[in-house]
């Protein structure tokens, strides 16, 4: 082999560790560790959704990711942390429309989450359950309302607490349907679910993530769901809007969120990462089973979404006149 030949092996060899050591350095991410925050106490949905997520998420990044669980005010103190957290990838917030669209209308707010956090990418998206406890003698929507109208003052209705959307869907329900009945806030979606079975408080709105090992109790009944199509899961069960109340076609959504001035291409990895994750079998499957549709998409479709949520639930305080209790 002559000088010339092996120049040229040698400059390709050069070419190939280049191209190889640039794919590596891509490839790293910067954070030996991620905390992915969750703004609510273990074992609700979003609880659940983080630690669905991050085994993926710190195989495909390469690194370490930590669910840190920053629960109180609604999800407002964890919220605020990422919020406030160093825009460098480190630090993710899995937040929901309560945290990040409701929230800014009911609370005196040090920052606003819409400006202050970046949107990544959806991950999950799942309707309400209206049910009652099966001592109500109501197998449909109209004979609740008919019931709760009989007793005025004697029913209340449960939610995980102030401002969600489960709270403002019974708003909207007695604003609506002209009832009269007293909202029990409670801290967190499990509390509210189990004094629903206990009985010691009638009705409900809930997820289908939450709801849906209970359903075949014998201690609750679905009468309806909030989503625009009727929930895989409940195929027996019709929606608001098939009953002629288009006003109820809302669903709890879920996100990953970062920092407001994290750098575009983080974000843009982030997001390609995460929904790989969440293509992938075991984890589309569970996703399924918690009833969400396939919301993937980039960060610009999920901000145009939540900017679009923005009337909807604005408009829905001041008519409701919700308040945090």
């Amino acid at each position: 082999m002559n000088s010339t030949h092996q120049l040229l092996r040698a400059a390709a060899f050069a070419l190939a560790l280049g191209a190889a050591g640039g794919a590596w350095a891509q490839a790293a991410y910067p954070c030996p560790v991620v905390k992915l925050i969750s703004p609510y106490p273990p074992g609700g949905t979003t609880d659940i959704l983080s630690r669905l997520l991050s085994p993926g998420l710190a195989k495909a990044l390469g690194t370490t990711v930590i669910v840190e669980n920053k629960g109180g005010a609604s999800s407002n103190i964890g919220t605020e942390f990422v919020a406030n957290a160093a825009p460098d990838g480190c630090t993710l917030l899995l937040g929901n429309n309560t945290g990040v669209v409701i929230n800014r209308n009911l609370y005196k707010l040090r920052i606003d989450p819409v400006k202050a956090l970046a949107p990544v990418v959806e991950v999950a998206s799942v309707p309400l359950v209206l049910y009652v406890n099966s001592a109500v003698p109501a197998t449909t929507v109209d004979q609740l309302v008919a019931s709760v109208k009989s007793k005025p003052g004697a029913y209340s209705f449960a939610s995980g607490g102030s401002g969600s959307p489960q709270h403002l869907m019974g708003e909207l329900l007695k604003l609506e349907m002209n009832l009269d009945m007293a909202h029990i806030p409670y801290r967190g979606q499990g509390p509210a679910l189990a004094d629903v079975l206990a009985g010691q408080v009638q009705v409900a709105f809930e997820t289908t993530t939450a709801i849906a090992s209970q359903l075949n109790s014998g201690r609750i009944r679905a009468l309806a769901t909030t989503g625009s199509a009727r929930a895989k899961s409940l195929p027996n069960v019709p929606t608001m809007k098939e009953l002629g109340h288009a006003n109820f076609v809302v669903e709890n959504w879920y996100g990953i969120f970062v920092p407001a001035k994290t750098p575009p291409q983080q974000v843009e990895r982030l997001n390609r990462e995460l929904i790989s994750v969440m293509k992938s079998p075991q984890v589309a499957k569970s996703l399924a089973e918690m009833g969400s549709r396939d919301v993937a998409g980039t960060p610009e479709q999920f901000a145009q979404f939540i900017a679009s949520e923005l009337p909807y639930w604005a408009s829905l305080v001041k008519r409701s006149g919700a308040k945090v209790d």
